[in-house]
């Protein structure tokens, strides 16, 4: 009885020391495979982070600190893997800089230096993230339509364009919080006009990395479609509310708790949105529109489950970081507040598509159907809850 129990013990350690030898030999072979470039671009990440903590050390707390430290290398291995995110990142450290070299330290200049007042200052480069998203949506569309690679061309251009002014108005609003005063100034992920404006460049990035792995710009057309409505109601909630302006944090989310937990939670708002808005190009091709201009339905269908299944981990994270969270804030891990019930619907919905995926083999336009559904109980989570029901979240409220 004992040497089948050995012989088991011994194939596991086996495919265990396998395993670990793979992934040595894998991260050995990206580092030969490393150029001058890579090392220079990992160089001038660590020069960035060195200099934002020597310059800025005061306005950070321990776990500001820290974050920014891990984050380095996390961006090195992210533009070592997908090159084209490497002048992105540049792009936003340069002009979030020379925005903060033309503040000098006066709020006031937004609205007399020329380059704040009309493309750096957040509230300038957020209008023109919008304005170019929804041209970026033109553009695709017609591409698609006439089949034209130089509209789909430009309009992925205006993407990339439109993402690098929504991060670098983001960093800026940041800046210009502590310019407002030490006790007001916080990473601006707070409320729902910064929220919207995360969602939007999440959702973009996610869908330029897809753009650029499958060497296709025909799915431009129907994911621009779900960021250039966030940018609608990003646009009238700043006219009807007057949501741009800086506010101090309530409360109850003066905690770093808020800095880990809601890009988790919009990285898999975005990934649902990215993966219902593929549904709706898979059910068109199934049904022969516009089928000879639209990926392969297997295409479709991996990039539909890929954007499942990551926006699904790091939802689960937020989740259980929001858990955390309350237990600090409230005194509890769980309150059957309406926003955290509607984030458990969310959940179970998507681990039950992922369970039909994996279990079952689920495919076609059951799956295509299904993650569009699941766009309108996110939508409902993420903005039904603050505009109908009340709770503990109501800090959000419209």
């Amino acid at each position: 009885m004992s040497q089948p129990s050995s012989s088991s013990h011994l194939s596991q350690i086996t495919r265990a020391q396998t395993q670990s030898s793979w992934l040595h030999r894998a991260a050995h072979s990206r580092l030969r495979r490393s150029t001058p470039f890579d090392w220079l671009f990992a160089l001038v990440l660590a020069g960035g982070a060195g200099f934002a903590l020597s310059r800025y050390h005061a306005f950070m707390n321990y776990y500001d600190k820290l974050v920014l430290v891990c984050a380095v290398p996390v961006f090195v291995v992210l533009g070592w893997r997908w090159k084209p995110v490497r002048p992105l990142m540049i792009g936003i450290a340069a002009l979030s800089l020379s925005a903060i070299g033309i503040y000098h330290g006066d709020l006031s200049r937004a609205d007399n230096a020329f380059f704040l007042k009309y493309f750096l200052s957040s509230q300038s480069a957020i209008l023109w993230m919008s304005a170019l998203f929804v041209f970026a949506t033109l553009f695709y569309w017609i591409g698609l339509l006439s089949r034209s690679a130089t509209g789909a061309a430009i309009g992925s251009k205006m993407t990339w364009a439109a993402v690098l002014m929504g991060f670098t108005g983001l960093m800026v609003r940041w800046y210009e919080s502590y310019l407002i005063g030490a006790d007001v100034g916080h990473i601006p992920i707070s409320n729902l006009y910064e929220v919207f404006v995360l969602f939007s460049l999440i959702t973009a990035l996610f869908y330029l990395y897809y753009e650029t792995h499958y060497n296709t710009r025909a799915l431009g057309a129907f994911v621009l479609l779900v960021i250039s409505a966030a940018v609608g109601f990003l646009m009238w909630y700043s006219i009807a509310r007057d949501a741009q302006q800086i506010q101090p944090l309530v409360p109850a989310l003066q905690s770093w708790w808020m800095k880990i937990h809601v890009p988790a939670n919009f990285i898999g708002y975005g990934s649902f949105a990215l993966s219902a808005m593929v549904g709706v190009a898979y059910l068109m091709k199934e049904r022969g529109v516009l089928s000879d201009r639209l990926p392969t339905l297997d295409v479709l269908d991996d990039v539909m489950y890929k954007s499942i299944a990551v926006g699904f981990a790091f939802f689960t994270v937020a989740t259980i970081l929001g858990a955390l969270w309350a237990a600090e804030a409230w005194g509890g891990y769980w309150s059957w507040d309406p926003k955290e019930t509607w984030a458990l619907i969310v959940w179970l919905n998507y681990a039950a598509w992922l369970h039909m995926r994996l279990m079952k083999g689920l495919r076609g336009a059951v799956a295509a159907w299904w993650a569009l559904t699941g766009l309108l109980v996110t939508t409902f989570a993420f903005l039904g809850v603050n505009m109908f029901l009340s709770g503990l979240h109501s800090y959000g409220k419209l």
